[in-house]
């Protein structure tokens, strides 16, 4: 909804209008992140508004973040009971470096990102960055680029 679409929640006397932005902010109390980068890609193929572009941006990096930690949360529990040497040879058949000298919580962390990069979602949010990109929308506010 766009503000002054006419539509409007909530009661009392004050009637507020709700922007794209409001309630990309709704969803991701009510939706994964995996749904809501589905769901924020799929409606920035049709956007050329650098402004909801920029709001669906920021909505969707929340996302990212909180699906990179609910995927790294899940790795570290079904990780801990292994030894360092069969994390080593998880994170080989994974594809993740595995370095001589890593913590087991940067191992965890690299099968993480290498597992979450592979995702639909975290594609999904790369294809939304691209979008962004083609109209010069980005996180980062102009005078800091």
């Amino acid at each position: 909804m766009r503000e002054g679409s006419g539509a409007t929640r909530g009661a009392g006397p004050k009637t507020r209008f709700f922007t794209d932005a409001d309630l990309c902010e709704e969803m991701t109390m009510d939706t994964n992140p995996t749904a809501l980068l589905l769901d924020l890609a799929a409606r920035a193929q049709d956007l050329d508004d650098r402004d909801a572009l920029q709001d669906l941006l920021a909505t969707g990096h929340r996302a990212w973040c909180e699906g990179i930690a609910d995927v790294r949360s899940g790795i570290e529990q079904e990780t801990a009971a292994l030894s360092d040497h069969e994390l080593a040879e998880l994170c080989v058949a994974a594809g993740v470096p595995w370095e001589k000298k890593m913590t087991r919580g940067e191992a965890v962390s690299a099968l993480a990102f290498g597992t979450w990069e592979a995702a639909p979602a975290a594609i999904a949010y790369t294809e939304l960055e691209e979008r962004a990109a083609v109209f010069g929308v980005c996180l980062l506010p102009e005078e800091m680029q």
